[in-house]
């Protein structure tokens, strides 16, 4: 099937052309005559499967025949993370470039101005995080009574990791005359379930089993001490086909600790967590694509909204906390039928994890030792505390009355403090 026989107009055929797409994936097949019929779509396919063309190619479509009347809003796209917005932008701007489609994005990190006025101008789409945008449309920002379009990107990240708050909030606000739209890669029961309160009589559009990783992502675990990961990690970045690697940290903390030792290794490492700016975070990312820095070391905020061409190596250091997190991190490489490879290491305390991954995606992961590593090495000595200073070595003064047990500071004899340091009368 091509794009054209889809029924795509001419300007966005010829926006497809110069970005080098030929045919449809399976899911934008499956879900554009959908849209372009009108209804509410749930579509379920895998990482780097094209699911944003899914929505943003019929979207503009439908978008094309009238134009923007007044300051209004006709298309709301909510993702999870401002990186996912920042991409979800690119390739609309992309897919619309011969078309007089206006847009803005709205996310935490960077000043309100331009946010505001983008809202108070009006647009035919604004792409959002949900919380920046609850927060301006709280002071009456944004006029939202035309809405044509509600996008949940990511959906299952936004409703089971504390959005669906915010989501209700900002779903109240919106039109219930609308079309909406409900996109990603995992979706469980218990959320497909929740997700029809925003949407009315939704297609269902799988592709694929929905706990399934990419078909061409080829995954391996390492079992290794947790004294010995960051040993491992150096040792496999010795090799040359390690050249893009993204590797993913439980925690922003561990990620700037994994980032230090690879830097002292003359390893070329960028970073991507929430306790960076939103400019770092940007430049980071900038740095990643341009090849410019062989490492990005991330939290799962980067599960969402990396797309990167040629990412070689996924590297889970931190096995994920849900199955639902290895399918998105291990999705950043194998993308658009490329090939790649995904490695998690796992702690002797993690094997349960690992057969319960196993079970969920229905297939076993190959155990794998690199060749050559030492796995029985003792753990480095701790490094010595530091010396204390004069104030941690003064002893705290005993409570008066206090004698040599029961609760400190009760009253003891009539003669001691009551709790909170007064004795006596107030």
């Amino acid at each position: 099937m091509s794009f054209q026989a889809l029924g795509l107009e001419p300007r966005i055929l010829a926006a497809l052309k110069d970005a080098g797409y030929t045919e449809p994936t399976p899911i934008q097949a499956a879900a554009i005559p959908k849209i372009l019929a009108r209804t509410d779509v749930i579509g379920i396919a895998q990482t780097g499967t094209g699911k944003t063309a899914a929505f943003v190619l019929p979207m503009l479509q439908l978008l094309g025949v009238k134009p923007l009347v007044g300051r209004r809003i006709r298309t709301l796209v909510l993702a999870p993370t401002r990186e996912l917005v920042v991409q979800i932008e690119e390739n609309v701007r992309a897919y619309a470039r011969h078309m007089p489609i206006r847009m803005a994005t709205v996310f935490g990190g960077v000043g309100e101005r331009p946010q505001v006025q983008a809202l108070r101008d009006g647009t035919e789409m604004i792409i959002a995080t949900p919380g920046r945008l609850l927060d301006l449309m709280s002071q009456r920002h944004g006029d939202f009574s035309s809405l044509d379009f509600l996008v949940l990107d990511e959906a299952d990240r936004m409703l089971d990791m504390g959005f669906l708050p915010s989501i209700r909030r900002i779903v109240k606000a919106l039109p219930k005359k609308r079309q909406t739209l409900l996109f990603s890669a995992t979706l469980s029961p218990e959320i497909e379930a929740l997700t029809h309160e925003f949407l009315f009589q939704p297609s269902t559009v799988q592709v694929g089993r929905r706990s399934n990783p990419a078909e061409t992502v080829t995954q391996v675990a390492y079992e290794v001490p947790r004294h010995l990961k960051l040993a491992l990690l150096v040792a496999l970045l010795e090799k040359p086909d390690y050249n893009t690697v993204l590797v993913f940290s439980r925690t922003k903390h561990g990620a700037d600790r994994i980032a230090r030792k690879l830097e002292a290794c003359k390893i070329k490492t960028a970073t991507l967590h929430s306790n960076k700016s939103q400019n770092h975070r940007l430049r980071s990312l900038a740095a990643f694509k341009a090849g410019e820095v062989r490492v990005l070391v991330a939290t799962d905020i980067a599960a969402r909204g990396i797309d990167v061409d040629g990412i070689s190596h996924v590297v889970n250091f931190d096995f994920p906390k849900t199955n639902e997190d290895y399918v998105h991190r291990i999705g950043r490489t194998g993308r658009a039928n490329m090939v790649g490879d995904a490695l998690s290491f796992v702690c002797p305390d993690e094997h349960g994890d690992l057969r319960s991954l196993e079970r969920f995606i229905g297939r076993g992961i190959p155990r794998k030792r690199l060749d050559g590593f030492d796995y029985t090495a003792a753990a480095p000595p701790e490094p010595p505390a530091p010396p204390r200073g004069p104030r941690q070595q003064q002893q705290r003064r005993p409570q008066r009355g206090g004698g040599g047990g029961g609760n400190v500071g009760a009253p003891r004899g009539g003669g001691g403090r009551r709790e909170g340091g007064y004795g006596g009368r107030r």
